[in-house]
């Protein structure tokens, strides 16, 4: 249980810093190599909706881990 605890809560801190990235267009967060494919595909504005959809899910599945942990 303390496991999924800690999981749970770990993909909700991603999924906070994800969304954070993509709202408050970051940089640094935009330049990294990893999302620069993203930004080439979708264009910079497409890059930061689709990183706030990605951390949004984040956020879901930790909330869906954590309510079937405690049921």
């Amino acid at each position: 249980m303390l496991g999924t605890f800690i999981v749970a809560l770990g993909l909700a801190l991603i999924g906070v810093f994800t969304m954070l990235g993509g709202i408050l267009d970051w940089d640094w967060f935009m330049d990294h190599s990893r999302a620069r494919g993203f930004v080439q595909l979708f264009g910079r504005t497409g890059a930061r909706v689709f990183y706030v959809l990605l951390g949004l899910g984040f956020v879901v599945l930790a909330v869906v881990a954590f309510v079937r942990v405690n049921l």
